[in-house]
């Protein structure tokens, strides 16, 4: 079997996060993340399954999500998964949408699984670029011609892509957002909410994907990545995030980041320490 290998990089001039997992077995559970992610399959065979639809994603496909697409995956044959993506803030998307298009409006990607041979040649390269680290112009430009295309091709506005939500779903996730780092129980949810709990995880699950439970912990690992980016060790951002322990914390994060927390953190701190040893010029 082949050895697996995660590698992430962080590209300041882009303000964009480029990761590449070879080798990989490990199923990834029903989860949201807060950011864009554009994928590329280069080899293995995954069963996916987004915004309540199921694919079969192989070699060459091209997956989309938008921030908030709740979606899950698991290796569908016998082989090991090689994948490359890009993560992307909503701010960055924000000012990357209003230079190729002159409206600053975020993009929503109607679809979740394409097969593209054009827009493959430049998300590949410019994969390249941001994972040795180029400063080369190429990269900034393959970035601004890839968002063109797919936005052109598959986009529409973001708010088209949102589910309508029920106001007491909305006040709900409101609630968790506030009170992420507390211990909040399901009854101080449906208080706030107005609902029973019986019809609060029915009517959440509906509309967002994911149970209310599995939506504040992604919210935790959303807020610790941050906190990890800054060099906060893992148990300070557990503790900081509302996770039990450091034990629940590592879980949660490897499932859903693919990376241990002090692995995703080191990431950071290294390319610090190499800004601090460059001399000036």
């Amino acid at each position: 079997m082949k050895k697996e290998t995660r590698t992430v990089v962080y590209d300041d001039e882009l303000r964009i996060e480029a990761y590449r997992f070879e080798g990989i077995v490990q199923p990834f559970p029903n989860h949201f993340h807060e950011y864009y992610v554009i994928g590329f399959i280069e080899d293995g065979e995954r069963c996916l399954s987004c915004r309540n639809q199921e694919y079969t994603i192989a070699k060459g496909d091209i997956v989309l999500f938008n921030p908030g697409d709740n979606h899950a995956c698991v290796q569908s044959d016998d082989d090991t998964l090689d994948y490359r993506g890009f993560n992307i803030t909503k701010e960055v998307m924000l000012n990357l949408a209003e230079e190729v298009t002159g409206k600053r409006e975020l993009p929503g990607f109607s679809k979740t699984v394409i097969f593209d041979e054009e827009v493959t040649c430049y998300l590949h390269p410019l994969h390249e670029l941001v994972m040795k680290g180029s400063c080369e112009i190429g990269k900034e430009e393959n970035l601004l011609l890839l968002i063109s295309l797919l936005i052109q091709r598959y986009g529409q506005p973001f708010e088209s892509c949102i589910p309508e939500c029920r106001e007491e779903i909305e006040k709900a996730c409101n609630f968790m957002n506030q009170y992420f780092a507390d211990r909040i129980y399901l009854d101080q949810i449906c208080r706030y909410a107005g609902l029973s709990k019986s019809t609060l995880l029915r009517a959440f699950t509906k509309s967002k994907g994911v149970t209310p439970y599995s939506y504040l912990e992604n919210i935790r690992i959303g807020r610790a990545k941050k906190l990890l980016e800054q060099g906060v060790p893992p148990i300070e951002a557990a503790m900081q995030t509302g996770f039990s322990d450091q034990s629940h914390f590592t879980n949660y994060f490897n499932r859903f980041i693919g990376l241990a927390p002090g692995l995703y953190r080191d990431i950071f701190l290294e390319k610090e320490s190499t800004k601090e040893e460059t001399p000036n010029e």
